[in-house]
């Protein structure tokens, strides 16, 4: 009987996740022993500096995708919205289980609001999304980057570092914290989340057959269509996926719905729109030409520049 290798970074969030899809598998009835490969990447190890300054969300992915590639591992879970929309044509996304909660969550000192900060509060994000729709949203306040597993986030805040900070929802719920740390969710239709917030994908070699044949009972198709016309939303403006950019997809019976948020990085402009329809692909146009018509190109071309 062959035995699988799964790779994993070796974040406490990271393991929780990829335990997650082994017992899925055995749910469903693959009994193949399983071994977990940990891996520290590069943006696990680079921790002084903002995501954006190193690489972006990619940093989290190659090193993985490295083992993959040697067949050291069989397949790898990742955050799919680490996943570049450009993907190395070697491997595939050969499952995307079913979706957490894709919003972000505002945590802060005595659960204050974020309409109720004072002026100049700190605000820890490492997202140079998230930062400029809070400075769009609240231009009083401050925001500062802050990495690190989310566990050593929450104690960053209660320390004092910060007055707030903003995390992914889906990561809370699996780790169990939702209910302790949140203090109010931001909702999708004023802080659209990254695309493929909440979901992962199950990534492994695009040859492997058998691998994929094993794989693809755990997708959830639904949560494959709406991430998929998410990044490619993404594609038709930003195929670096390097400025701040928010995008969210739901399927409903035949119709999708699609919104849409670019944001300057010092939150001065704010494009957010929304559209309904049955192709994905249209709506996808749709909503990017609205948002081009509005001056979007400029101001992902200026935050590519730091501006």
């Amino acid at each position: 009987m062959r035995e699988l290798i799964v790779g994993s970074r070796e974040s406490k969030l990271a393991m929780i996740q990829t335990h997650l899809i082994i017992d899925k598998l055995k749910e469903i009835g693959i009994n193949y022993p399983i071994k977990i490969e940990k891996i520290a990447t590069k943006g696990d190890k680079i921790l002084d500096v903002a995501l954006d300054k190193v690489g972006g969300t990619g940093i989290f992915i190659e090193d993985l995708e490295t083992l993959l590639q040697n067949k050291k591992v069989d397949f790898a879970v990742h955050s799919m919205k680490d996943l570049s929309p450009d993907m190395n044509p070697e491997f595939t996304i050969a499952a995307v289980p079913e979706r957490e909660d894709p919003r972000d969550a505002l945590i802060s000192k005595d659960h204050i609001k974020l309409s109720d900060l004072k002026e100049g509060a700190v605000i820890g994000t490492s997202s140079a999304r998230r930062g400029a729709q809070i400075k769009a949203i609240r231009p009083d306040l401050n925001t500062k980057w802050i990495r690190g597993p989310i566990d050593s986030r929450i104690e960053q805040l209660n320390q004092g570092d910060f007055d707030a900070i903003i995390l992914a929802v889906a990561g809370l719920n699996r780790m169990n914290l939702s209910e302790k740390v949140i203090t109010e969710y931001l909702e999708i239709d004023r802080f659209v989340p990254s695309v493929a917030q909440g979901a992962l994908a199950i990534q492994c070699r695009a040859d492997d057959e058998e691998m994929i044949e094993i794989l693809k009972l755990l997708n959830d198709k639904s949560t494959e269509q709406a991430t998929k016309a998410e990044r490619y939303t993404l594609s038709l403006l930003d195929k670096d996926d390097k400025a701040p950019i928010g995008v969210y997809a739901n399927f409903e019976s035949d119709q999708i719905t699609i919104y849409l948020s670019i944001a300057s990085l010092n939150g001065t402009k704010l494009l957010i729109t929304s559209a309904t329809g049955n192709d994905y692909k249209v709506v996808a146009k749709k909503v990017a030409d609205e948002l081009i018509a509005q001056g979007a190109l400029d101001i992902i071309e200026n935050s590519k520049r730091g501006k």
